[in-house]
């Protein structure tokens, strides 16, 4: 058993070296590309510092290791395993009576505790650097007309600009209650702060109830409150809005922007409030998947690159393990797209995908190890 284990931990120690190699080049591969994608946007607009640039793109770095984790892993263990066999210590251990599936444990159970660690760690810290990008890409590369919105704890706060349908700068509206219902936003306990273009508070309104029609806000019961004046009750008043339904919904926080802590508490404001959290429990769910998705992509480039350097054709076996790779890669996120549009459960599309990677792993080393 002692020899089993000590050649389970040095197979673990090196395929932990080769997938964190593999992910920190596939990671700065991808910040290049990201930080001269961001260079020519700023190329229109002269007065954004290239140190901005540098600065939204080391903050997509924790999201980019995100993202390329599993082919990181698959990518590692197959330079591993294949560095392994060409050198015959797989065979080696063969011939002493240690199967596939001992020396196997260690570096799969290292791929679990990597996709875990990324899941538990650097996904909190994924989201609020990747928050911090999307508020500088927001304010300086995007053209927004002003617009933010933003719902916490069950309120709303929303910042609009008014685009020239009047003559003050922007509303500032607040929501001490938000509903959605028939396909109509409602809104509770509204407070809607209109300031000037040099910032200053121009008039309070309050209102007991409201909602969003098709370009407007519609407000009931409504008092005005000027400096120096006293309160006039308004009763029904429209205010103009330059946000849809669509646009209300696409502007609550990003799935992204949430770390895996902070997403059920999320999802479930929203599913108080009656808006949908289809996007939300589907990126939950795929970093749940992390961990087990790590360990079949382990699984994947043993069963595909542990094959004797004397029995040949070892480039085209490891060239189907990066393609099986690549496909599972694929299909997972053509299942998220099915799950984002509602065609598939969250579960199922989060899930599906990584158990019929690991049906394919599995069944490529029995079939490897058993004949």
């Amino acid at each position: 058993m002692k020899p089993a284990f000590t050649l389970s931990f040095y197979i673990a120690r090196q395929f932990t070296f080769a997938t964190l190699a593999v992910i920190a080049f596939l990671t700065a591969l991808i910040t290049m590309f990201d930080f001269i994608d961001l260079l020519r946007r700023v190329s229109t607009r002269p007065n954004v510092p290239t140190s901005l640039v540098s600065e939204i793109a080391f903050l997509h770095v924790p999201f980019a290791c995100l993202e390329i984790l599993p082919f990181g892993v698959l990518l590692g263990g197959i330079i591993c395993f294949w560095r392994l066999a060409r050198t015959s210590e797989l065979v080696v251990a063969r011939a002493a009576g240690i199967s596939a599936w001992q020396f196997l444990a260690g570096p799969v159970i290292c791929a679990v505790l990597i996709g875990a660690t990324a899941t538990t760690c650097i996904s909190p810290l994924s989201s609020v650097m990747y928050r911090r990008a999307e508020a500088l890409d927001r304010q300086y590369l995007r053209d927004n007309n002003g617009k933010s919105l933003n719902l916490s704890g069950g309120t709303l706060w929303l910042r609009q600009g008014d685009n020239g349908l009047v003559d003050h700068g922007v509303d500032i509206i607040h929501a001490r209650r938000v509903k959605l219902h028939g396909g109509v936003l409602h809104l509770g306990g509204v407070t809607v702060f209109r300031m000037g273009p040099d910032d200053s508070l121009l008039t309070r309104l309050e209102a007991e109830s409201g909602y969003l029609g098709r370009g407007r806000w519609i407000l009931d019961s409504t008092r005005q409150l000027r400096p120096d004046e006293m309160p006039q009750d308004m009763g029904h008043m429209t205010l103009p809005a330059d946000l849809t339904l669509a646009g209300v919904e696409e502007s609550f926080a990003s799935p992204d922007t949430l770390s895996v802590w902070a997403l059920p508490g999320f999802i479930r404001q929203l599913e108080r409030s009656g808006f949908s959290t289809i996007r939300h429990r589907l990126h939950f769910q795929t970093l749940l998947t992390l961990p087990v998705l790590s360990g079949t992509m382990a699984l994947v480039a043993a069963g595909f690159s542990m094959r004797p350097a004397r029995r040949g054709g070892v480039v085209r076996m490891i060239s189907f393990g990066v393609a099986a790779g690549f496909a599972l890669f694929a299909i997972s996120k053509i299942a998220a797209q099915f799950g984002e549009t509602g065609a598939l459960p969250p579960l199922l599309a989060a899930w599906a995908p990584t158990g019929a990677g690991l049906c394919l792993a599995v069944t490529l080393l029995l079939h490897l190890e058993d004949g």
